[in-house]
């Protein structure tokens, strides 16, 4: 089958474009040119024959330790061998005062004692590993669809069987550099060493500023650092929008069917977002990504698609990619994501109450931009009693989930908060109070059960769904009501497995056809918090945040036996959860 590394494995840097995926062993897997969105260039943990990588690693056996420089997203491996020791320092780089490339991955090789022979190899297959082909145009190793491979101090490149190597011995003290250079419709520009190594410090150095720049004082400062630095990869710069994950088709089970493309935007995420932003002190990117969202919904109001592409575009239709083998043969490899066109009428919920916490900071929202916000609560007047996919974007028939109800609960209380404090017009205020009540006596009706003491996932039915977390933790309800305690608890009880928690029961939700859901621990942690209990909630973000990478991310899920990682990676839901969560527990008395 090739070489496929764990998920756990991976590391990832990025400069606001596009993301790329660095292996424990150097090798990076993943990275789709020009944008994060685009198709790959390196694609090797969707297929290790076809997929392509840029190896780099010693020819003897090693050992590695690795970490991001502190306070950045620029990743240093250490490789320790019998002879000596090597640090390569890996980042996508960021523009400087010089003419530069499009995009620019920079890999710096230095000795740190010893002589270490080291090697390396590039198998660029472009179109997500149709294409390839390489030339040497002078000295410059020149891949098609326009991108090159630097090398200074690292062996004479050779061009064979579809990619470029070389082979070098770095010595104490000395340095090597490597590079992908790219462009997109407009000339290649090839720098000298000098200005790449210039970019490679300048880089580390706005990352550092950024981050210091983050206001968050209280516990698990490390771990929401990391996540705000991690979510900032996730931000596509030219937009603003933020991307769900950076990859596609990473399974939810090894050799399972459940492989989605989640490089695009949901707007689901978009109230967790502000928030965490927010609270990061991240003033810029909340405002960014909420103008970004405004934007693209405009373009369909009052109906709401699940997910948007990064440039706000709402067609994102799926394909499945039969020429690659899936990571670890889970196949189909899919490209866009049919999600697109469900009824999710959580979305308004999460819409909504982004706009309420976007102004109660300050700021202010034009007229149209309130009559849009008024038509998505009328939407939601009319439309609350239909069925839908629901917040897990499941394929079957759909269903009267009680979260999507609770979520159009909160647009429309949202929507009458807005109208009261004078942002949106009062005219429809009393519609929404009158619709807002029907669908609490439409929950407490059909969605509790008493033999649970719990709400239901969905009307009829005696599961439990993790999501019903988001009732406390969006103010459905005082978190230490009756009902909403005993929801806590209820999913805590049935679907938690120590430190981690399942999505849901029923058909192939626990134990089931995936992993658990790595965002419904921290939510959990979450609810307990606002319940008031703090212990318990600090118990379950230590043991939740112990189960991350040796980098400190997270994938969407985990398998609670192995703790081995599945689904894309890294998700930006989990690091928002983690945030706050964080902020959560950081707000009550210790």
């Amino acid at each position: 089958m090739g070489r496929y590394v764990p998920i756990r494995d991976y590391a990832v840097i990025g400069d606001g474009r596009t993301v790329a995926l660095v292996a424990r062993d150097g090798a990076i897997d993943w990275l789709c040119l020009p944008n994060m969105d685009s198709p790959s260039v390196f694609a090797a943990i969707l297929d290790a024959e076809r997929g392509g990588s840029f190896e780099l690693c010693p020819t003897e056996r090693y050992e590695t330790t690795r970490r991001y420089r502190p306070g950045t997203n620029v990743l240093e491996t250490t490789f320790t061998t019998t002879s000596g020791r090597v640090r390569v320092t890996d980042a996508m780089t960021l523009p400087d005062a010089n003419l530069g490339p499009l995009r620019e991955l920079a890999r710096r090789v230095e000795g740190l004692s010893g002589r270490v022979a080291m090697r390396w190899r590039a198998t660029p297959r472009f179109d997500y590993g149709r294409r390839a082909r390489l030339e040497r145009r002078g000295e410059i190793p020149v891949a098609s669809h326009g991108a090159a491979f630097g090398s200074w101090d690292a062996g004479a490149p050779e061009i064979r069987d579809g990619g470029v190597s070389g082979r070098f011995e770095m010595a104490a003290g000395h340095r090597a550099l490597l590079g992908v250079i790219a462009t997109c419709n407009e000339p290649l520009v090839f720098p000298p060493r000098a200005h790449v190594e210039a970019r490679l410090d300048t880089t580390a150095a706005f990352w550092e500023r950024w981050s210091g720049q983050l206001t968050y004082a209280g516990p698990w400062r490390d771990a929401v650092v990391r996540s705000a630095l991690g979510l900032k990869l996730l931000v596509f710069a030219p937009s603003g929008a933020i991307t769900a994950a950076p990859t596609t088709s990473l399974p939810e089970a090894i050799g399972g069917e459940r492989n989605w493309d989640y490089r695009y935007c949901w707007i689901r995420d978009s109230s967790f977002t502000i928030e965490a932003l927010l609270q990061l002190g991240c003033r810029q990117e909340a405002t960014s990504f909420f103008w970004w969202f405004m934007h693209a919904t405009r373009l369909t109001s009052p109906r709401l698609r699940v997910l948007y592409r990064l440039d706000g575009g709402a067609h994102v239709p799926e394909r499945v990619l039969d020429h690659l083998s899936g990571y670890r043969g889970s196949r189909p490899v899919r490209i866009g994501n049919a999600a697109a066109d469900q009824l999710q009428l959580d979305t308004f919920g999460e819409l909504l109450d982004a706009a309420l916490g976007y102004v109660r900071r300050g700021a202010r929202i034009d007229r149209d931009t309130m009559n849009q916000l008024a038509e998505l609560a009328d939407f939601v007047a009319d439309h609350w009693r239909e069925p839908d996919a629901g917040i897990w974007e499941v394929r079957m028939e759909p269903q009267h989930f009680t979260e999507s109800k609770a979520m159009c609960w909160v647009a429309l209380d949202r929507a009458a908060q807005l109208a009261e404090t004078g942002h949106l017009s009062d005219r429809r205020r009393q519609r929404w109070l009158t619709e807002a009540a029907a669908i609490r006596a439409f929950i407490d009706n059909h969605c509790w059960s008493e033999r649970l003491g719990s709400y239901v996932r969905y009307a009829g039915r005696e599961e439990l769904d993790a999501s019903l977390l988001m009732m406390p933790i969006m103010r459905y309800d005082e978190p230490t009501s009756p009902r909403l305690a005993g929801t806590i608890e209820a999913v805590r009880r049935e679907l938690g497995r120590g430190a981690l928690v399942y999505r849901y029961t029923g058909e192939d939700g626990l134990a089931g056809a995936e992993g658990v859901f790595v965002c419904c621990s921290f939510w959990l942690a979450e609810a307990l918090a606002l319940a008031g209990r703090r212990d318990d909630a600090a118990r379950s973000m230590d043991a939740a945040l112990a189960l991350a990478n040796d980098v400190g991310l997270f994938s969407e899920e985990l398998d609670p036996a192995s703790g081995e990682f599945l689904g894309n990676f890294p998700q930006g839901l989990v690091h928002l959860a983690i945030i706050s969560a964080a902020a959560a527990i950081a707000r009550l008395p210790s």
